[in-house]
């Protein structure tokens, strides 16, 4: 029996890198135990990048076409365009009647790029940048869902979910909405190839779909202990990012490169070329099931219709009950 719902999405702003992969590994385990809805989150692309919707469609598909290659399995849990099921916007809309503007002031996330980006930024001053935590709190509400896989950082947005779901609980006397608990995620901090944040626009992520000389290469760019001069020299692996990425992804062999590194029992370019053989291990596979779908064209529109259906049955149902008890006290009529 499944543990109860859960609901997550990603914004579709491009080729998904090796930085996400461990978020799809805790969906693909999550799917197995709970009764999952897995969304590509469209609308919220907008908030902060209005004007460029002509990707969107691109990005979506490559998406998806990640997703899938990762492992994701659409017989198991619905994968769902967020555009495509109108009943997040109109829940959306009916909440932002009740929610004290305040509430979504308060965000640290806002207030963090308010000073980020500056008062004047034109995308943070459009209401869609401050009501992204309540477009958030549909998409999560509108499939009943109990609980979030989020990081650390997206607690405060949780929170605002739950304060909805009680206040509009309140208000018409129902018990329809749960209060989404929290699943906290250990996402390991995967620092780029140059140690800088990983981000496509820099340049310095390694792609899901990375060929094996894409891999060689990126492994080749990475920075590794800048005291480190020759072979002979003894090695600081604290301060290399090839080490980070050996912790992470050759957890069985990562002691013995440690203790060859600060010995010099290891030289930089072998310690490199062992990484590389590693994430080929971890790429491959993904990479393969990546052709396959490309080998069969309009499958994944067809997956992301289908589980759009199946996600609007469910949205659906959820806004008959809200209308409902809107209409009991007098706040909707109609339909």
């Amino acid at each position: 029996m499944k543990k109860g719902k859960i609901f997550s999405g990603m914004r579709p702003t491009g080729r998904l890198h090796i930085g996400h992969l461990s978020v799809l590994q805790n969906w693909i385990r999550l799917q197995q135990e709970y009764d999952c809805v897995f969304g590509i989150v469209d609308w919220h692309a907008l908030t902060t990048s209005f004007e460029d919707v002509q990707a969107l469609p691109a990005n979506i598909r490559e998406n998806a076409l990640d997703w899938l290659s990762a492992g994701l399995d659409p017989e198991k849990s619905p994968i769902m365009v967020q555009s495509q099921v109108k009943e997040h916007a109109e829940l959306h809309l009916l909440f932002s009647m009740m929610t004290p503007v305040s509430w979504l002031e308060r965000c640290p996330t806002y207030k963090e790029q308010l000073h980020q980006f500056g008062i004047q930024g034109k995308e943070i001053n459009m209401y869609g940048f401050l009501g992204y935590p309540l477009l958030m709190a549909a998409d999560i509400l509108v499939y009943l869902a109990d609980y979030v896989p989020v990081g650390q950082d997206q607690l405060p947005h949780i929170e605002i979910c739950r304060e909805v779901a009680r206040r509009f609980n309140f208000l018409y006397q129902v018990d329809l909405f749960p209060e989404p608990q929290a699943l906290l995620s250990q996402v390991p901090l995967l620092p780029g190839v140059d140690n800088r944040k990983m981000s496509k626009s820099y340049g310095n992520d390694i792609p899901l779909a990375a060929t094996t000389a894409e891999i060689q290469e990126k492994v080749r760019m990475m920075i590794t202990d800048p005291a480190r001069v020759r072979k002979t020299d003894p090695g600081h692996p604290e301060v290399c990012v090839v080490h980070t990425y050996q912790q992470i992804y050759n957890q069985a062999e990562v002691a013995d490169i440690e203790e060859r590194c600060r010995t010099a029992g290891m030289g930089c370019v072998a310690c490199k070329k062992r990484l590389a053989a590693k994430l080929e291990e971890l790429l491959a596979p993904i990479r393969e099931r990546r052709e396959q779908l490309l080998a069969r064209p309009g499958q994944v529109e067809e997956i992301l219709a289908a589980g759009s259906r199946q996600a609007r049955v469910r949205a659906e149902a959820t806004l008959g009950q809200v209308r409902e008890a809107m209409r009991v006290k007098g706040v909707l009529d109609g339909k």
